[in-house]
């Protein structure tokens, strides 16, 4: 794993176990896989949810929806993301301010209408969402501020 893969990989794991504390707070309790073993056979959890923090997509106006992805240059693409073959039913995709819950499923049927590309660090294959549209067709849920005492 390249030292990139692995800061993605922490601060992911960081943002889900944040998403799990705000969803807790609205009454929906994630119970998160710890083990790879579980994460690689079921997905991230019990739930069905696969959490991505997209730190750009508001500067950009689109979220990044990955399809394929690899460890490092040197491996061969895989299935990922919406096409990762888990439990996950949503994925719920935005930052620290608040996530938009898009179906896995209509995610799909959607990918057939933009163009897949490679990123820039060539570890990923997706395509660029209008956040625009992600408004039309997804609910969004704002997190409150954190409280001092929080």
């Amino acid at each position: 794993m390249t030292e990139y893969y692995k800061s993605k990989l922490a601060s992911g794991l960081e943002f889900q176990d944040y998403c799990a504390i705000q969803f807790s707070k609205i009454g929906i309790p994630i119970t998160s896989f710890s083990s790879t073993k579980y994460q690689y056979e079921k997905g991230e959890n019990l739930q069905g949810f696969e959490f991505k923090n997209d730190e750009i997509f508001r500067s950009t106006g689109n979220l990044w929806i990955e399809v394929k992805e690899r460890t490092n240059i040197n491996n061969e693409y895989v299935n990922s993301g919406i096409f990762r073959s888990d439990n996950t039913k949503f994925y719920v995709m935005g930052d620290y301010e608040g996530v938009f819950i898009m179906q896995k499923k209509v995610l799909q049927a959607l990918s057939k209408k933009y163009k897949a590309k490679e990123n820039n660090m060539k570890t990923s294959i997706g395509f660029l969402f209008p956040v625009k549209r992600a408004k039309e067709l997804f609910d969004y849920i704002e997190f409150k501020k954190p409280q001092e005492n929080d």
